[in-house]
């Protein structure tokens, strides 16, 4: 049984959700923009990703550049630093369609993902295809999205990942959020993981986030734990 936290179903209720650094969406094509690259920054005081920790409860960094075609065409390369499977960074090249219709915005892609020296014996690549629905609502936002992999990364093999977002502003320049997703993993442990939080815009390019994520699998180790994380995303 799904085991969702009270206060994240209240959130669910009043707070609907915001983006991350670690849930980032992809930049989008912008004709006012001087030019089609982005470039994104940041750290955090942890790692994770769908509620779950990749860097061992410790703090972290990530980049990105992206560039965005008018077509709606988009490719971009990053890292991120983890702890998993003996590896201390995971690369990631990605390319990807965006479009819109019917007052929805759509956004599909397929990543390829290495793991940098990982151990013997653990996986250190994998493909992963991405499909995201996004929607206004006024102020507030959702997305849908659906992610799969057919051979992950270290030792699970094929997974799929089903999630909802929303976000909202809160007050001038704050924006609150909750992400809800579940995993399912052949040889490992399928879960729901959450994460609930809000971000404040310091300047145009800078926003400071806290957020407080986890799973209903707590008791299958650190890497489930619950987590509260304080991170930093700088954009231009």
């Amino acid at each position: 049984m799904c085991r969702v936290p009270a206060f994240v179903s209240a959130l669910l209720l009043a707070l609907p959700g915001l983006a991350y650094a670690q849930d980032r969406d992809n930049a989008r094509y912008d004709p006012e923009r001087g030019s089609p690259w982005t470039f994104e920054l940041g750290g955090g005081t942890e790692n994770r990703s769908k509620g779950a920790s990749k860097s061992g409860g410790d703090a972290y960094v990530f980049g990105e550049v992206q560039y965005n075609a008018a077509s709606g065409f988009y490719a971009d390369a990053e890292f991120e630093t983890i702890d998993a499977g003996g590896s201390d960074v995971e690369t990631e090249v990605e390319a990807g369609w965006q479009f819109s219709g019917g007052g929805f915005d759509f956004d599909t892609s397929v990543s390829h993902k290495w793991r940098v020296d990982a151990d013997p014996g653990q996986d250190h690549a994998a493909v992963e295809f991405q499909f995201d629905v996004m929607r206004d609502f006024g102020a507030a936002d959702a997305r849908f999205r659906v992610e799969h992999s057919p051979d992950g990364l270290g030792s699970t093999e094929a997974w799929t990942w089903i999630e909802t977002r929303m976000r909202f502003p809160v007050a001038d320049r704050w924006q609150a959020g909750l992400t809800v997703g579940r995993r399912e993993q052949d040889d490992a442990p399928d879960y729901t993981g959450w994460s609930a939080g809000v971000a404040y815009e310091l300047t145009e390019i800078v926003e400071l986030e806290l957020a407080w994520h986890g799973t209903d699998i707590s008791d299958q180790g650190e890497q489930y734990e619950d987590a509260l994380v304080a991170a930093v995303l700088i954009a231009f």
